[in-house]
């Protein structure tokens, strides 16, 4: 494993990365929608309050994945569309100004409130932009309504929180270029992390003399970053598409890296934002190495599980690649096929470069081809949505939820042994269950 990875500048358009052999696919899919994003959107912005706007079943599976891992009244509930609303029998937009008012009243530590769509609402036609600005004008600047989709019809459910940050991104200030010097903040980290996560890092950038830094999305709504020309970002996410868009609009350039999971990438990711704001190699060594080492001895116990293991992607949150680079390169798992519901060449770059080069990389989804070819290649561990997960243990696979991923603090040095543990436990426990 090479210890620092030398970046490559960024390119000037998507097809610019080398040639990749990437079998396309388009047919049925196995994925969560948006909605599942709530599920770590509410625990990062603390005065939020998330309205989707949507059927039962919506509600049912809002409830079911985050309900059971709070125990504080939620910040989180479901306008519900009914048969009267869906065959044009009731005004939806008076029903939910009705559904509004009621929230707000009983819950007046709301700073913000997100109409979420559904599948249901765009069905129907109910423009969520416009009941935003409309119930905007009843409760600005008490409560700021934004909205956003976590429609399942042609997303995968990583897009929730893209789709819920490039929201959030039109509200940032924007600076002029005469006034950028003096208020935009020199880097900002976009992606939802674990507060214990977004502290180390910030601990991190105090140590290698960064002072102007943000994090996006903030955990308080009102703490909104200030983005100009002068502004530089780094996405903890590859899925961040819209976000990215919204704030290259407002000035901001990206800053090439690969993700922070792994030793490997988190130094990389740390290097790419140093090289940037010219800090000193040696500070940066003197900052990083006693992390790094500490975070590869942790590495140890998990490496002798992996290693020689094989396994296989099914694309579900637009994390494979990443992972799969960091399972490779770090603890020596075979890389069966590697599928991502979405390929973004320019935000992967730097990660596709780092997998081996007779990799198999699929982009969508046809499920049923992908499980033959699965069943056909009878991979040490399959990483899944839970549609396929129960059905492949059934079969004698062992199977990692996709989802656990994103809601798990995963990203930093210290998480690295926590994320391969993550992959370690369900082949230590199918061999305990098979003594």
């Amino acid at each position: 494993m090479n210890r620092i990875i030398p970046l490559q500048p960024a390119q000037a358009g998507c097809d610019s990365v080398a040639p990749l052999n990437i079998l396309k696919e388009r047919g049925q899919r196995e994925v969560f929608c948006g909605l599942t994003g709530i599920i770590w959107l509410h625990r990062k912005i603390q005065d939020a309050f998330f309205l989707v706007v949507g059927s039962r079943t919506c509600a049912h599976l809002v409830q079911s994945a985050a309900g059971v891992m709070i125990f504080a009244e939620p910040r989180f509930a479901t306008a519900i569309i009914d048969d009267h609303d869906l065959a044009g029998l009731a005004d939806a937009n008076e029903e939910l100004d009705r559904v509004v008012n009621q929230l707000l009243t009983r819950r007046p530590d709301i700073k913000m409130l997100f109409l979420v769509g559904s599948c249901p609402s765009e069905v129907i036609k109910l423009d969520l932009s416009r009941a935003a600005e409309r119930l905007s004008k009843t409760y600005t600047p008490r409560v700021r309504i934004l909205n956003y989709s976590g429609s399942g019809i042609e997303t995968t459910f990583t897009q929730g929180e893209d789709a819920c940050l490039a929201a959030l991104a039109k509200e940032i200030p924007q600076v002029s270029a005469e006034r950028a010097a003096q208020q935009d903040v020199d880097l900002l980290v976009v992606g939802c992390l674990a507060d214990v996560v977004e502290d180390q890092f910030s601990r991190m950038f105090t140590e290698l003399g960064l002072s102007s830094y943000a994090f996006f999305p903030p955990r308080r709504s009102g703490d909104l970053p200030k983005v100009g020309p002068n502004t530089r970002y780094l996405l903890v996410q590859p899925f961040l598409t819209d976000t990215a868009r919204v704030l290259e609009e407002l000035g901001a350039l990206r800053i090439p890296a690969p993700f922070p999971l792994g030793v490997e990438g988190t130094e990389a990711w740390l290097a790419a934002a140093a090289n940037t704001f010219n800090v000193d190699p040696e500070r940066f060594e003197k900052v990083v190495a006693p992390k790094r080492e500490r975070a590869m001895i942790a590495l140890e116990r998990q490496r002798k599980i992996l290693n020689g293991r094989s396994i296989f992607f099914f694309p579900d949150s637009q994390l494979e690649i990443p992972l799969a680079r960091f399972l490779h390169r770090e603890l020596g798992m075979q890389l069966t096929e590697v599928g991502m519901p979405y390929i973004h060449r320019q935000h992967l770059a730097e990660e596709i470069t780092l997998l081996p080069k007779d990799v198999v990389l699929s982009e969508g989804q046809d499920v049923e081809k992908q499980l033959d070819r699965c069943r056909a290649a009878m991979p040490d561990m399959v990483v899944c949505g839970l549609g396929l997960a129960n059905p492949l243990e059934a079969e004698g696979m062992t199977t990692k939820w996709s989802i656990e991923l994103v809601f798990t603090p995963i990203q930093g040095f210290d998480q690295a042994a926590d994320l391969a543990e993550l992959f370690a436990r369900p082949l230590v426990r199918k061999t305990k269950l098979a003594a």
